[in-house]
């Protein structure tokens, strides 16, 4: 089964359902990038009139998980995935309709090899960039993300 945007967004539902209810919705996924997106509604804001920071980070975090998803499904092993560290950084109000992109998915690959090989865990930072409808960057995410092989 090919994990698809449709797929992760039934997943959220059911695993994670604060981020969907908050909006958050994945819109494309392949192997090297995936776009998130959230809109700034009543249900995920700040009392300063823009979306909630940790609302954005669910939508970057999802936008480099998903691809770590996919890459573990296309190895056909069974991996473990944790988020190990994270740093953000906001330049400007998030109102209106953010997406998060990110193009990190060709890390993916060589880590989990690099896991399958010496059995160790490995780690790697993935970058998700957000920006509003304008195409002005409201924020920039990296995750540290840990992947190891189950034994």
């Amino acid at each position: 089964m090919k994990l698809t945007a449709s797929k992760l967004n039934k997943f959220l539902f059911f695993k994670l359902p604060s981020a969907f209810i908050c909006g958050v919705r994945v819109k494309k996924l392949d192997e090297t990038a995936c776009v998130t997106s959230v809109k700034h509604r009543w249900i995920n804001q700040n009392p300063f009139n823009s979306m909630y920071f940790a609302v954005q980070a669910m939508a970057a975090e999802l936008s480099t998980g998903a691809l770590v998803m996919y890459q573990i499904q296309k190895s056909g092993r069974k991996i473990s995935m944790l988020v190990a560290n994270n740093k953000g950084n906001f330049t400007k109000k998030a109102t209106g309709r953010i997406t998060f992109v990110c193009k990190d998915g060709h890390l993916i690959e060589r880590a989990i090899q690099e896991s399958i090989a010496t059995g160790e865990g490995q780690t790697f930072w993935m970058k998700a960039i957000g920006t509003d409808e304008k195409g002005v960057q409201v924020s920039e995410m990296d995750f540290e993300w840990s992947v190891r092989v189950k034994p």
